[in-house]
């Protein structure tokens, strides 16, 4: 079966940083591209950044961009997002996903609160 296991969140004040980390199984980690996306309440979901397969390329919205950083370690079958700076418009459930022959996947969430 295909899982996908986010933890690292938690309760910030503005300006820290975080470290998320999405454990994976179930599939070649290796060979994917990876997103992360998060949702804050009463909205829905938000882009956060993708990474290619092999680490070499990575993608963020203007909102995260500059802050948050992608990376992965395919030995591990893991992925992380390294938050810095955080603002309390970070506010959200933070998801690793993937999408396998079509179908979307995604794991359980981690949340992050920004608040001083």
């Amino acid at each position: 079966d295909v899982q996908l296991v986010e933890s690292g969140g938690g309760l910030v004040q503005p300006g820290d940083s975080l470290r998320l980390s999405c454990v994976t199984s179930g599939f070649t980690f290796s060979n994917e591209y990876m997103t992360w996306v998060r949702q804050a309440p009463g909205k829905g979901l938000e882009w956060v950044s993708n990474i290619n397969p092999g680490g070499t390329s990575t993608s963020a919205p203007d909102s995260v961009r500059g802050r948050f950083f992608i990376s992965r370690d395919n030995a591990k079958n893991t992925l992380y997002l390294q938050m810095n700076d955080l603002r309390p418009e970070d506010t959200a459930v933070y998801y690793c996903k993937t999408n396998l022959r079509g179908n979307d996947y995604r794991g359980q969430g981690t949340q992050v609160t920004v608040s001083s």
